[in-house]
């Protein structure tokens, strides 16, 4: 059977000794009382809540999966997803990072972001149900009416209801523009929608007692393509003015998706016949206010694959440290044994250390984005309000591509490291391997995460907010330059900041002439970007660490972060330079295929 702890050590320094989170946080108003002895005993208990509850329906939610009553279009969750949901709320977890005049606690997103660390790590699919919730709170806090917020935002706080989003059809996926869910306004100002959604997570379920549908739909008179998409608040069951639940709402569950993975969440065919809805923000506006669900979400997925990095190391390493095979190359290690344990072999650290390196480095980089939100939301500086947006902006869909695919190659190193046992069901291995696959493929695929960083965050400013970011690096190469005990960070780190801007003008360039060049050198620039963001994350927590041991500590923490350090530049940040030739070998040997692939 799988184990999980609570990597409560490492987010306590990256939140305290490199990002000094708490003195970040107190410059916003909101946070101004905050302290790390607060958010420390808010994580532990999370952890716990986590390791206890959750993780032990993980294996079981996956065989058991969700049942569908046809005739009353109800979904079951599996065994104990209900009864885990009631002590969630009833902990009050639902309300974390939620504004207190809605019931909210009002904590930083940081400890939020490290709580869904940990319940990601336990069980994926439970914590989808509730996850999705936040992204429904954050929109309708954002861009719903003075009216919706007082109804809905108490239930979603308190997590006595859920939400989702729906915007996907069976005809189109990402290209919303192709919607055909239809919106016919209503004498009383409310709006009945008729159509279609697929994929729609936690559609449908029995753990809270309603589910508030945020919908795209086209009113009558819509433009046509994405600039003629309305979002609507469409309950499973409908609302009184005193926020009672009412009558049940022309929506229901026509179907679930049979998948590869997750199966504890319930993937949802949802039907609306005449469903009644509310309008959120302005006709034909829908898409922006959806996109605050929609970034949310983004960054909820790259948490995911975090989440699964972290317990699937947690595995391999604990296995690799038991298993017995063969002797080292370089002489026996355990002479009381009759083989050596697997984890002295060069191949089998190189798996281990990398997916080590991707959670460590994936931590730092959600960490520092929910930081970015906070003083995106809350700063009193316009300026450092302005700059954080344009940085979340930018690091989003890295967030959710690079860590994704990491998270991917890295449950399946270490699920390597089991071999046979790997493959088969009791270890639970294979699981995390399905699992996170589809990370890699919802809330826009990852080749669309790319062509947004290239396309839009990029070259859509002419690398106005890279530079940003460039400044960032630039201030920790001058700051550090000349340590040389950070030489090994810092080199690296330094010399790829240099190349990113001609390398990213040289591709912008290319684009001018022709645009299939952004399409083609898309992925790879991404990659590159990503492991920009990595090293200077990297950096940051070796200074950190080289400071606590200059400073006299003995903790072997410090020294194995350094460790994880170094095999990242030396094993995982090289990438880069293949990646750079990949991005530069342009469209043609793509485009000019119509033999190849008639």
């Amino acid at each position: 059977m799988p184990v999980y702890t609570p990597p409560l050590r490492d987010m306590q320094f990256v939140m305290h000794e490199v990002f000094n989170a708490v003195d970040e946080l107190k410059a916003c108003p909101n946070h101004a009382d905050i302290d790390a002895d607060t958010i420390n005993a808010v994580l532990e208990e999370g952890g716990k809540f986590a390791a206890e509850v959750t993780f032990p329906l993980n294996i079981s939610g996956d065989e058991e999966g969700c049942v569908l009553d046809k005739a009353t279009h109800e979904v079951k969750a599996p065994k104990g997803f209900k009864e885990a949901y009631a002590q969630y709320v009833e902990g009050g977890w639902p309300a974390l990072s939620c504004d207190p005049e809605f019931g909210g606690q009002g904590l930083p997103l940081i400890v939020n972001q490290c709580l869904y660390e940990m319940l990601n790590s336990a069980n994926q699919a439970w914590t989808m149900y509730p996850g999705l919730s936040h992204g429904a709170y954050e929109c309708l806090h954002a861009h719903g009416s003075p009216e919706q917020k007082q109804l809905y935002l108490p239930k979603l706080t308190s997590g006595e209801w859920t939400g989702t989003m729906c915007l996907t059809e069976p005809h189109c996926g990402t290209d919303l523009g192709l919607l055909r869910t239809k919106a016919e306004p209503q004498a009383d100002g409310t709006y009945k929608l008729t159509g279609q959604k697929i994929f729609i997570s936690a559609g449908e379920h029995d753990l809270a007692e309603n589910i508030l549908h945020l919908v795209l739909a086209r009113l009558p008179d819509a433009p046509v393509g994405s600039k003629g998409i309305s979002l609507f608040l469409v309950p499973k069951y409908k609302v009184k003015a005193d926020g009672s639940i009412g009558e049940r709402n022309g929506i229901h569950c026509g179907g679930l998706e049979h998948k590869m993975g997750i199966h504890g969440n319930a993937t949802a065919q949802m039907v609306l016949d005449g469903a009644v809805g509310t309008l959120v923000g302005e006709p034909n506006k829908g898409l922006p206010a959806m996109f605050v669900m929609m970034n949310a979400a983004r960054l909820g997925v790259g948490n995911q694959s975090l989440g699964l990095t972290e317990v699937a190391y947690q595995n391999a390493l604990v296995y690799a440290k038991d298993r017995i095979q063969m002797r080292s190359l370089s002489g026996v290690k355990a002479k009381d044994k009759p083989a050596d344990p697997i984890i002295v072999h060069p191949d089998v650290r190189k798996m281990l250390l990398t997916a080590k390196a991707y959670a460590e480095g994936g931590r730092a980089l959600l960490m520092f984005c929910t930081l970015l939100l906070e003083k995106e939301l809350h700063h009193p500086d316009e300026k450092v309000r302005k700059d954080s947006a344009d940085l979340a902006a930018l690091l989003t869909p890295i967030a959710k591509a690079f860590l994704t695919d990491n998270g991917f190659e890295a449950t399946n190193h270490c699920m390597q490291v089991f071999g046979g046992h790997g493959y088969i069901k009791e270890w639970g291995m294979e699981q995390y391997v399905r699992d996170a696959r589809i990370n890699m493929i919802y809330e826009g695929t990852n080749t669309v995460q790319s062509l947004d960083l290239l396309g839009r965050k990029v070259l859509g400013n002419n690398g106005a907010t890279l530079k940003k970011f460039g400044k960032l690096v630039a201030a920790l190469v001058e700051e550090e330059g000349v340590n040389e005990k950070m030489a090994e960070f810092i080199n690296p780190l330094g010399y790829l900041g240099e190349q990113m801007t001609k390398f990213t003008t040289e591709i912008g360039f290319k684009g001018l002439q022709n645009p299939d060049e952004v399409g083609a050198a898309a992925v790879p620039y991404l990659r590159v970007a990503g492991h920009l963001v990595f090293a200077y994350f990297f950096a940051r927590m070796a200074q950190a660490a080289l400071r606590a041991i200059d400073g006299g500590s003995t903790d072997p923490f410090y020294t194995a972060k350094l460790q994880t350090a170094r095999f990242y530049f030396a094993k995982l940040f090289p990438e880069t330079a293949t990646l750079m030739r990949l991005a530069r070998s342009g469209s043609k040997v793509l485009m000019d295929t119509d033999l190849a692939l008639a």
